[in-house]
């Protein structure tokens, strides 16, 4: 089989992290780039001066949507020979606790973070393990190690994302493909900003009279204090990533930012129950949590006291 240059497909590459990495590659000359995000996101590469051309292709691609996975995986097999390196960083983070996300809500995480990447890697694997070689990079987070309040959906869809590519990492194995996931902590960025509400941890958040409104107040409040404070950016991720796919054996798990370390070596080193009494008294203002409130009467479907 004749030489030819690698072929790369990044997800949600016209914001944050994703178009970090997709600068740093177009700074290179010895692969072909396929730049993916939804449609209507795809204007924002040309306003950010990323255009088509000889090495690069611009794409419209929602993780979630089936018929647009198979056809940019399929173009990329017809007119490029199929993908060689895969990175899948596309996702989204719902800010609520248990109780305010419905099953609609539930699967539209899992589905941009989890069911979407693990549909994208199904695609890209058959030609890769025909050519006997790939690359699969899965972005996850200090999410997907450790679980925080007010983000059980979003760990959630973290936690699956890891344990299928550790499954992975050990299925592919025979036929060269690496697999590592990239687990980026606090990173100094506006990404916070986009985290969304489900409708009733708004409704809990705006409230100081409901049951979670200091677990929303709080924990917002910190989040935004530590992605403010971190020096980590995403272009220092990026360098990661990039490092990690020019490895010839990368790890399965790499830490991409030093909270990151942290919490893998606490993890490791701390017996389990007192590494959660730890983490739990390191939440902001603790202590206010859990206010009394007046018992509901009885509980209808679909609504909720808190």
């Amino acid at each position: 089989m004749a030489e030819r240059d690698d072929v790369i497909l990044i997800t949600g590459a016209s914001t944050g992290l994703g178009l970090a990495l997709a600068r740093l590659l177009l700074a290179e000359t010895d692969h072909f780039l396929i730049l993916t995000a939804r449609e209507a996101s795809l204007p924002r590469f040309a306003e950010l001066g990323l255009h088509e051309g000889e090495r690069v292709w611009i794409r419209a691609l929602d993780v979630t949507d089936p018929q647009q996975r198979r056809a940019v995986v399929a173009e990329a097999e017809d007119r490029l020979g199929g993908v060689d390196v895969l990175v899948n960083n596309a996702g989204v983070s719902y800010r609520a606790v248990v109780e305010h996300v419905t099953d609609e809500e539930r699967l539209a995480q899992m589905d941009v973070n989890f069911l979407g990447p693990m549909a994208m890697a199904g695609l890209c694997l058959r030609g890769m393990r025909w050519r006997r070689q790939g690359r699969i990079l899965n972005v996850s987070s200090v999410g997907g190690m450790m679980a925080m309040p007010t983000m059980a959906v979003y760990s959630a869809s973290k936690f699956a994302l890891e344990g299928a590519t550790e499954s992975l990492w050990y299925e592919v194995r025979p036929w060269k493909i690496r697999v590592s996931l990239i687990q980026p902590g606090f990173v100094h960025s506006a990404s916070f900003e986009n985290t969304r509400y489900t409708l009733a941890s708004r409704r809990s958040s705006d409230d100081p009279g409901r049951s979670y409104h200091l677990h929303y107040t709080h924990m917002a409040a910190f989040i935004s204090r530590l992605m403010a404070r971190t020096r980590a950016t995403p272009e220092d991720v990026a360098r990661t990533i990039l490092r990690t796919m020019r490895r010839d054996d990368p790890p399965l798990r790499v830490p991409a930012t030093i909270d990151a370390h942290l919490f893998s070596m606490l993890r490791r080193l701390l017996p389990r129950t007192l590494y959660h009494r730890l983490l739990y008294w390191m939440l902001p203002k603790v202590s206010t949590w859990g206010p009394l409130v007046a018992r509901p009467r009885r509980l209808e479907r679909g609504k909720e006291e808190g």
